[in-house]
């Protein structure tokens, strides 16, 4: 099974919800690792992938591209003079490591629409390309403005005949306010997708989390 981590914006979790989705993958057989393009970073840096085998001690794990500048992928290349992987070489890769890992989680940079390729095609365009079934699991906030900016993310999805798994909200206060008490009741109400996982605000900083990430999905 591939699943595809994507968000409704930069900066939602998506890292830390992807490492916990490994975390929880990883109680019932082998998990694999994947960000197609990392950004944002220099040589000998540490990326994303560090964060997930920081949290969870996997080493699965694969990266593509890595651009310096803290962009999107095609606008990092472009500036950079760097010719991206075809959104199909990436599935290609992505199809061949399902074939002998129980689950393989995708990261995206970014939402849902945005480039990976020369091309601008992204994760919708990857996911098409796959020869392994997927779904995809959309990483959202908790406060003002989560609905819109969900609704919109399943919307593409669907109007691409993409399957969604669920929302995972990256960052769970402790003390929820009216808005975000009222947004876990509506996110399911106005996507029609449920709510499947909740991370606390802070989750990366847990020495727990390993044991304690399978208890914040249902």
């Amino acid at each position: 099974m591939i699943t595809i981590v994507t968000g409704t914006d930069t900066g939602v979790g998506k890292t830390i919800a992807t490492a916990a989705l490994a975390a929880r993958a990883a109680l019932s057989g082998s998990v694999a690792v994947v960000k197609p393009a990392q950004t944002g970073v220099g040589a000998g840096e540490p990326g994303d992938l560090a964060e997930v085998r920081r949290l969870t001690g996997l080493a699965d794990l694969h990266e593509g591209v890595r651009l310096r500048d803290p962009l999107a992928p095609t606008t990092a290349a472009r500036r950079e003079g760097v010719h991206l992987p075809t959104v199909k070489d990436h599935a290609s890769f992505v199809s061949d490591l399902a074939a002998t890992r129980d689950t393989v989680l995708v990261e995206g940079a970014g939402g849902l629409l945005v480039g990976l390729d020369d091309e601008g095609r992204g994760l919708a365009e990857f996911a098409a390309e796959l020869s392994v079934p997927c779904a995809f699991v959309v990483v959202t906030r908790s406060g003002l403005g989560t609905l819109n900016h969900t609704g919109l993310t399943v919307e593409a999805l669907r109007r691409r005949d993409l399957p969604v798994e669920g929302l995972v909200i990256g960052s769970w206060p402790a003390e929820p306010d009216l808005a975000e008490q009222c947004n876990l009741e509506d996110l399911p109400a106005v996507t029609g997708v449920p709510v499947i996982g909740r991370l606390p605000a802070g989750a990366g900083e847990l020495e727990t989390f390993v044991h304690d990430a399978p208890g914040w999905f249902v």
